[in-house]
């Protein structure tokens, strides 16, 4: 009984939070007239607490069924390696939970007390973090998707998830040739006539090797999912799918909060990430964008070759070059860097709506200066796909960041993010040029490196750039922080949008000091009817 009464109050917000024993007994006969109206109004609401308590029981109780139907259907699918995957995350938990103790019994002594992350135990951003990267692929997938939506989540966890590294020890290369064998559906010397057996890359989902085709000698990589990435997934997402249903069955306000839909999302998410079919689609995309426009001569990214790729494992054309943030390598294969970043911006501002999706993680690794010249766009695993409505708004956002109008900026994120309220746009714009006059003050480290060569007796200084990507996410979350306590709430898109713009600053910052990527003349933002004229 103390649980309803508390329920009541959760609802209403008008009785005590008291268990049904401590609420006040009333006795009809030693009341004083003038006090029964007030009786009357607490029995009226008590009724009233009452009647919605059993309406919203009555509702669960028909939601029921279905949500059994889809716990025991969603357990089906996943079969035996839910127990697998179950034990795993019970040792997982153990290590985790393991490493929490030894921290607070470090600080028991302490006259400070237990800091909130030790307080918080594995449901702190710190723990939970480290317990999602021993839980391998899925949870990791999760942790990256928790850090490229801070619309949807806490910002100390989005800051986080933000050192959720991907990265893995590689699989035998003999599991990785059997793989290749059965997806390929021939012997792989008859394909390549050499593979690297020590990979170039090794992550949670897939690992690349280096090849090269038999006939032909064009030097690729081959990218391999690993040997049961895909039943763990479906484990894991069936796991959190039913969580989430049971959530939002146990506390309805949740379902306001869409916590299945989000689910959903990520779910999309990550399943379009270990089918390399569509990540094929995603680069030969943009592949056709860049013959449409004219820029194959400016920018590339690898040729798919289909013939030799499946679900599981995509053959790319190998390309060799230096990352974005490479700066006195980049001198050595361009005579003006400046000049390459204008040709990255111009190429990835134009695939914002003339390509089906554009490059939504243009880290240095994904971005680089080729040896010919050209800029390479690299692993389409992450792709953005941007609706006319927030392009229009990110349009006008970019023009007023150009010119620091910023009360164009605040109307253009009102038109952008969905509010059910008036917002005081004077107000939001001075809090927004409070924060973008702080991207002035972010770091950006240059680091020097000297090396002789004591043959030649010559010196090499090599340069490259170092920035805090938590600083940088940080000051995005601002802009969030902000919008937010004025009502606003953003599509996902807008989060990858600004994550590239921030990753893009950092390379002017090395390689164009002096060049303003809002407003120099040489770097084009597409207008929508230009973009329209493309598909005609």
């Amino acid at each position: 009984m103390a649980v309803v009464t508390v329920l009541r109050g959760v609802s209403h917000g008008r009785l005590p939070l008291l268990p049904h024993s401590q609420l006040p007994i009333v006795r009809p006969r030693n009341i004083a007239y003038r006090n029964r109206p007030n009786v009357l109004r607490v029995f009226a609401r008590y009724s009233q607490a009452q009647d919605l308590f059993t309406s919203r029981l009555q509702d669960r109780l028909e939601n029921l069924p279905k949500l059994v139907e889809d716990i025991v259907q969603t357990s089906l699918s996943t079969g035996p390696r839910g127990a697998l995957r179950l034990a795993q995350g019970v040792q997982a938990v153990v290590g985790v939970g393991s490493e929490w103790l030894q921290d607070v019994s470090k600080t028991a002594n302490s006259s400070t007390g237990l800091p909130t992350q030790l307080q918080l135990g594995l449901l702190s951003p710190l723990y939970l973090r480290k317990l999602f990267e021993r839980m391998g692929a899925t949870y990791i997938k999760l942790g990256q998707f928790i850090a490229s939506a801070p619309t949807l989540f806490p910002p100390e966890y989005v800051q986080e998830f933000q050192y959720c590294f991907d990265r893995a020890p590689a699989v035998p290369y003999e599991q990785i040739q059997t793989i290749l064998r059965e997806e390929l559906g021939r012997p792989i010397d008859t394909v390549f006539e050499y593979i690297d057996p020590t990979p170039v890359a090794s992550a949670s989902i897939a690992q690349v090797h280096g090849a090269r085709i038999r006939g032909t000698g064009e030097d690729v990589v081959i990218k391999v999912l690993k040997p049961g990435i895909e039943d763990i997934l479906v484990a894991d997402l069936n796991f959190i799918y039913i969580a989430a249903r049971i959530l939002e069955f146990l506390s309805p306000d949740l379902s306001r909060a869409s916590l299945v839909a989000i689910v959903k999302d990520i779910r999309e998410s990550m399943l379009e990430e270990v089918d390399f079919n569509k990540e094929a689609t995603n680069v030969e995309s943009f592949r056709s964008y860049l013959a449409a426009m004219g820029l194959t001569r400016q920018a590339t990214a690898p040729k798919v070759y289909r013939q030799y790729s499946t679900k599981r494992v995509l053959t790319m054309e190998r390309l060799y070059g230096v990352p974005l943030t490479d700066l006195e390598s980049i001198k050595s294969l361009v005579s003006s860097p400046e000049t390459s970043l204008i040709t990255a911006l111009n190429v990835w501002f134009g695939s914002l709506l003339a390509c089906e999706s554009f490059h939504a993680d243009v880290h240095a690794g994904n971005l680089w200066q080729l040896r010919d010249g050209r800029i390479g766009f690299l692993d389409f695993g992450i792709v953005g796909r941007i609706s006319p409505k927030t392009w229009a708004a990110m349009e006008v956002f970019l023009q007023s960041i150009a010119i620091e109008d910023y009360e164009s900026m605040a109307s253009a994120l009102i038109d952008m993010g969905a509010t059910g309220k008036d917002v005081d746009s004077k107000a939001f714009a001075r809090d927004l040029e409070k924060i973008f006059l702080s991207i002035q003050d972010l770091d950006t480290e240059i680091i020097v490196a000297a090396a002789r060569d004591t043959s030649t007796n010559a010196t090499t200084v090599a340069a490259n750039v170092a920035f805090d990507e938590r600083q940088m996410n940080a000051l995005f979350l601002d802009v969030v922080r902000v919008s937010e306590s004025y009502g606003l709430k953003f599509p996902r898109e807008f989060a990858l949008l600004m994550k590239q713009l921030l990753y893009f600053d950092r390379y002017t910052r090395l390689l164009a000091p002096n060049m303003n990527m809002y407003r120099d003349q040489r770097i084009n933002v597409v207008s929508n009817q230009r973009q329209k004229n493309i598909y005609q």
